[in-house]
């Protein structure tokens, strides 16, 4: 998974491609409308540290910098000119980015704002295991049985995948969003992804495939991108607050409700705008789609959010 994705000429770093979006629509590409919702997020981050002279943006799991984009533009100017916006990202810096977006390959220390990772940990690789051994995985994607299950993964899975049959390994997923983690001084670390949680583990797993828009085989060749589902639960660290992701964008004045149907008759364009608006936010916050999305909300020197 990790050669398949990061490697030379792999899913996430190939040059010159058209990056995540040409292969699968996520929230941020979904309506503006979300990257709205984290602006407030982050006007919320900034009261809570009392307006610092710079405010920190940190979007881990960048793609092509769309996120940090709209943020900005979401912004007021007066808040947005306090901003310092930064991509993490394996990838290199995209052409033509906001000169204002810091681009790197790690998390920076010393963070204070917020740190957002939409749609990041699912790309964390992790190993398989079925039936107390690792599942040995080669290029073309054909499966057979490999070694006996080690220590820590052993653990792990006892802890939080408990039970016999088909598990992914979270532990990696922990370490890296602890990482993450570790490097923000205060303000609020956000993680956004498909999720589950150790009462509801899906018995044969969630590996999959991703490619121009279609779900396919996960043939870790660099052909599609290879994903699977988070544990959030279990990267959860202490005050952390799990919830949908329609809970989290409602709490952050994201509603799918449709305008009173009077506006049509009174201002027949606004009412037409409002309209788009609720059908780009009922899809973000749809249950069985979007919606479902796990938020782990993770304060770090502030009170936790949303209250």
């Amino acid at each position: 998974m990790e050669r398949a994705l990061y490697g030379p000429d792999g899913f996430y770093v190939r040059p010159g491609g058209p990056g995540p979006a040409g292969h699968f629509r996520t929230s941020v590409h979904a309506s503006p409308l979300y990257a709205g919702a984290v602006a407030r997020l982050l006007l919320w981050v900034d009261e809570a540290l009392g307006r610092p002279e710079e405010l920190d943006l940190v979007d881990v799991g960048a793609g092509r910098g769309e996120l940090l984009t709209g943020v900005l533009a979401a912004l007021p100017p007066e808040t947005a000119a306090r901003v310092r916006p930064c991509g993490v990202e394996r990838a290199g810096r995209p052409v033509g980015l906001d000169g204002r977006i810091r681009w790197v390959g790690e998390p920076p220390g010393g963070t204070r704002g917020l740190l957002f990772a939409n749609e990041w940990l699912d790309n964390v690789p992790l190993d398989l295991a079925e039936d107390g051994r690792y599942v040995a995985v080669a290029p073309d994607g054909t499966e057979s049985a490999g070694g006996p299950l080690d220590g820590p993964d052993l653990a792990w899975l006892e802890r939080w995948w408990p039970g016999a049959g088909r598990a992914e390994i979270g532990r990696p997923r922990d370490e890296a969003w602890s990482a993450a983690v570790a490097t923000l001084e205060q303000g609020l670390a956000v993680a956004v992804d498909y999720a589950h949680t150790r009462d509801s583990r899906p018995p044969f797993g969630t590996l999959t495939g991703f490619r121009a828009g279609r779900e396919v085989a996960a043939v870790p060749d660099g052909g599609c991108d290879v994903t699977a589902h988070v544990a959030l639960d279990a990267c959860a660290g202490p005050g952390a607050v799990l919830l949908t992701q329609r809970d989290a964008l409602a709490a952050l004045g994201v509603s799918g409700a449709r305008p009173p149907l009077a506006l049509a008759s009174t201002d027949p364009v606004a009412y037409v705008r409002a309209l788009s608006s609720a059908g780009e936010a009922a899809e973000l916050t749809a249950r069985g789609g979007l919606g479902d999305f796990g938020w782990l909300v993770q304060p770090v020197g502030v009170r936790e959010w949303p209250e």
